[in-house]
């Protein structure tokens, strides 16, 4: 049986999106940086060359790259064999670790998301949502 604390969890989410706020994915570097040697406009070149120098910049400062719009959309694979070590549901944590990566005071991230899009309209303040997670029974793994 496989033991998984709920803090460990609520970090993991949390650590986990500070992480992509700051660092590109390699191969995109890679497909940039590649577009860059073949481009043949300046102004075009120009571009490219900023966005590289800026994802240095975010990686080397731990700021964020953009933060424009976006949701925060986690999937959740739980197996038979998983006991979960606290008293928060799934759902709950997971929200609690976006919540947290929102309001980390070392890189706070911009809240997006609307509590009731179709009502009020107002913002999260932290982009926690109810309707996070989807169930699929079978497996583990937080992607």
């Amino acid at each position: 049986m496989t033991i998984i604390r709920q803090d460990d969890l609520i970090q993991s989410v949390a650590d986990a999106l500070q992480y992509i706020s700051y660092y590109h994915p390699v191969d995109f570097i890679q497909a940039v940086k590649q577009a860059y040697d073949r481009e043949e406009s300046k102004a075009a070149k120009d571009a490219m060359a900023q966005i590289l120098v800026n994802s240095r910049m975010c990686a080397m400062g731990h700021r964020p790259i953009c933060q424009d719009t976006g949701i925060v959309t986690v999937f959740v694979r739980v197996g038979m064999d998983v006991q979960w070590q606290g008293d928060m549901s799934l759902t709950d944590m997971v929200n609690e670790g976006v919540r947290r990566a929102y309001k980390d005071p070392d890189n706070i991230l911009r809240a997006s998301i609307l509590a009731d899009p179709d009502g009020e309209r107002k913002n999260t303040g932290d982009n926690a949502r109810s309707d996070s997670l989807r169930h699929r029974a079978g497996q583990y793994r937080v992607d």
